[in-house]
């Protein structure tokens, strides 16, 4: 059994006071107590932002990659051994900037993999510029004056559902019970599951503060269709006066380690003497 206490790690948590993170990083060891695996069975990958901070500030292992490339960082590690739990964070800009085309091929592939996006609407780390996820005519260090953004947002659910994803869900860091249950519900999926958290950057996109999303955000009605793609899709268009959260799509089947020719089991468990591998490594050398 994991204790709040067994995931604390010594780094400082260097995010501004405010900042949604928290609440996705309280919601993320929540989840993991409540899913009761060993320590060792958790593997966190990030790129570059604020949100890629996030292995620094919980006590499992993790690796924090290149800008855009922590989801093929995951698929290696998922198929290397497929007991792991492959945890993925990233924000609008690292995965639907850089990342977007390994978002999408990993939804194509369903590889067994969690990913975890935090969506603020804004490149945070860097200060200020409009992200992937900017809203129509905001105004931005980057954007064209005086008129804001000329295009409209990533509709995340969308790009997910269209790519293949088999579990696609919305959270707002704001709720942690819902949270937590949704990244339970998205870490036991066995296929490439996406999350999008909605989250507040108060000191650079101040408009998407806590009070813009209580007022707008609502949970996905109990009658809801989620074997849907089609309701999924249309439902993904919803932005706006009203925010939907909850699971929006969830389909079942072969995920894309199980399609690979690996009878014997994660290649962990493969042994490869040297000597007889030394003649490929020979070839490669330059």
């Amino acid at each position: 059994m994991i204790e709040r206490e067994d995931l604390e790690s010594p780094q400082d948590i260097q995010w501004c006071p405010g900042c949604g993170n928290f609440g996705i990083l309280r919601a993320l060891k929540q989840a993991v107590m409540e899913l009761g695996y060993p320590k060792h069975e958790f593997f966190l990958v990030s790129g570059i932002g604020q949100s890629g901070k996030t292995p620094h500030f919980i006590n499992l292992n993790g690796f924090h990659t290149l800008h855009g490339r922590a989801i093929p960082v995951a698929t290696g590690a998922h198929v290397a051994n497929t007991d792991l739990k492959v945890i993925v964070h990233g924000g609008d800009g690292d995965l639907l900037g850089e990342g977007l085309g390994h978002l999408m091929h990993a939804a194509r592939r369903n590889v067994n993999v969690t990913c975890l996006l935090h969506n603020n609407g804004v490149y945070g780390l860097t200060k200020g510029q409009y992200s992937p996820t900017s809203p129509h005519g905001f105004v931005s260090k980057t954007s064209p004056p005086p008129t804001g953004v000329p295009m409209d947002p990533v509709n995340t659910i969308g790009v997910a559902l269209i790519g293949g994803a088999t579990f696609v869900a919305r959270g707002f860091a704001g709720d942690i019970n819902q949270l937590t249950q949704l990244i339970v519900d998205a870490i036991e999926h066995p296929g490439f599951a996406l999350v999008e958290i909605m989250q507040p950057c108060v000191i650079f996109n101040p408009k998407w503060g806590w009070d813009f999303f209580r007022e707008r955000v609502y949970k996905l009605e109990d009658d809801y269709d989620i074997k849907s793609r089609t309701a999924a899709l249309e439902k993904s268009f919803e932005f706006g006066d009203r925010i939907p959260t909850g699971v929006f799509y969830k389909h079942e089947k072969t995920h894309f380690a199980q399609e690979l020719q690996l009878p014997e089991g994660s290649l962990r468990d493969h042994t490869n003497d040297r000597e007889e591998i030394q003649d490929i490594i020979d070839e490669m050398l330059v």
